[in-house]
């Protein structure tokens, strides 16, 4: 026993409960292994395999879940996924730990880039939206449209 334990802490301790990940109806979930990064990915299979595609960015605390219901709403107009940012989510921490909206958009070109789906509606909220203004500045060929909700953008001076 350490000098820092209680005599009367219990040998091993019990880690708390961690709630399952919530998925809702129609959605599914999946682990995209890429350079540097592993992402997870909550997706509803498209109903008509012709339909352009989606990709959201949720913000600073966020996660995928928190585009469930818009990618329900949308079901139909496009294919919608939406990415755990690295560290967030069900996504580990990026390998190099680069947090940074550039670290950021690196993962979502690479997911990008790996999934073969051409340009994309790409939607961003908060952190997502600085996120996805830099992969539009930077890669303007796999954006179709960006779509832009209470961004946040630093001030221009």
């Amino acid at each position: 026993m350490s000098s820092t334990e209680s005599p009367s802490a219990p040998a091993a301790s019990v880690l708390p409960r961690v709630a399952p990940v919530r998925v809702g109806d129609g959605e599914r979930l999946r682990t995209v292994g890429l350079p540097g990064v592993t992402l997870s990915v909550r997706y509803r299979p498209p109903v008509r395999e012709d339909l352009p595609r989606a990709l959201y960015v949720h913000g600073l605390g966020g996660s995928s879940q928190n585009w469930s219901d818009l990618m329900a709403e949308l079901d139909g107009v496009v294919a919608g996924e939406a990415i755990d940012l690295p560290g967030f989510g069900d996504s580990p921490p990026p390998d190099d730990g680069d947090y940074s909206v550039t670290g950021h958009a690196r993962a979502v070109i690479r997911y990008l880039d790996a999934s073969g789906h051409g340009t994309v509606h790409l939607f961003g909220n908060s952190l997502g939206g600085a996120v996805t203004t830099r992969v539009a500045a930077v890669r303007p060929d796999l954006v179709r449209t960006l779509t832009l909700i209470s961004p946040a953008l630093p001030e221009l001076r």
